[in-house]
């Protein structure tokens, strides 16, 4: 069964960073796209970032400029640097693993809180 476990969640100031981290299950380079979704209280889930196994990138418009996804194919993980925090980012943040097979792994969930 695959898996994905994030790490690096916390309570942060506005204007601050932080940096999450996702580990997935599985044979290096058997992940075909990485992916970052946010819910916050009362909203949907929402995609939050992207990358390929090619190092293609997306992001939601509300992030572009502030964030960034990096991974690493050899050990199936992926971050995320969240610069220039808003009190409109705290949400439950997810990492996604969609494998060349066509399976997906979803992580339990880091929250990330921006309060002063």
């Amino acid at each position: 069964q695959v898996q994905a476990v994030e790490s690096g969640g916390g309570l942060v100031q506005p204007g601050g960073s932080l940096r999450l981290s996702c580990q997935a299950s599985g044979n290096p380079f058997s992940v075909y796209s990485m992916a970052w979704h946010r819910q916050a209280p009362g909203k949907q889930r929402e995609l939050v970032a992207s990358i390929t196994t090619y190092g293609s990138a997306n992001y939601a418009d509300f992030v572009k400029g502030r964030f960034a996804i990096s991974r690493d194919n050899a050990v199936n993980t992926v971050d995320l640097q969240m610069n220039s925090l808003q009190s409109d980012d705290t949400a439950v943040y997810y990492c996604n693993a969609h494998y060349n097979t066509g399976g997906d792994a979803w992580g339990q969930g880091t929250l990330v809180t921006v309060s002063s």
